[in-house]
């Protein structure tokens, strides 16, 4: 996964304040051009941290995935780490490790409990 900062990190940025838009929008709520947002956001969307949405296929309307959300919790971490995805994807089940609560709360994952039912 390779981040073009800060223009990722601001698309996902807006995307979490402002909820879905559409790229000319975040062009204004990120200072960057158009064309940049509309090169960026297939990107992202193929990285798995945005989402196209909408009625139609061709709305262009994104919103932030649970994956981008985790992305903008680490985001100081983003050079200081060899593998990005692995760390916002977290340790692979099992392994438990420090940091998977955090990254499990930030992709939206709720903690599983054994409750009888």
């Amino acid at each position: 996964m390779k981040l073009r900062q800060p223009t990722d990190f601001l698309i996902l940025e807006a995307l979490e304040d402002n909820g879905r838009n559409v790229a000319t929008n975040l062009a204004a709520h990120t200072g960057k051009s158009r064309k940049n947002i509309n090169t960026r956001l297939p990107v992202l969307e193929d990285y798995g941290l945005v989402r196209k949405i909408g009625p139609a296929e061709r709305s262009g309307l994104y919103e932030i995935t649970s994956l981008g959300k985790a992305a903008l919790v680490y985001q100081d971490q983003y050079d200081e780490v060899d593998d990005f995805e692995a760390l916002i994807e977290g340790p692979n089940p099992g392994t438990g490790g420090d940091g998977e609560s955090q990254a499990s709360f930030a992709r939206g994952e709720e903690e599983s409990e054994d409750v009888d039912n």
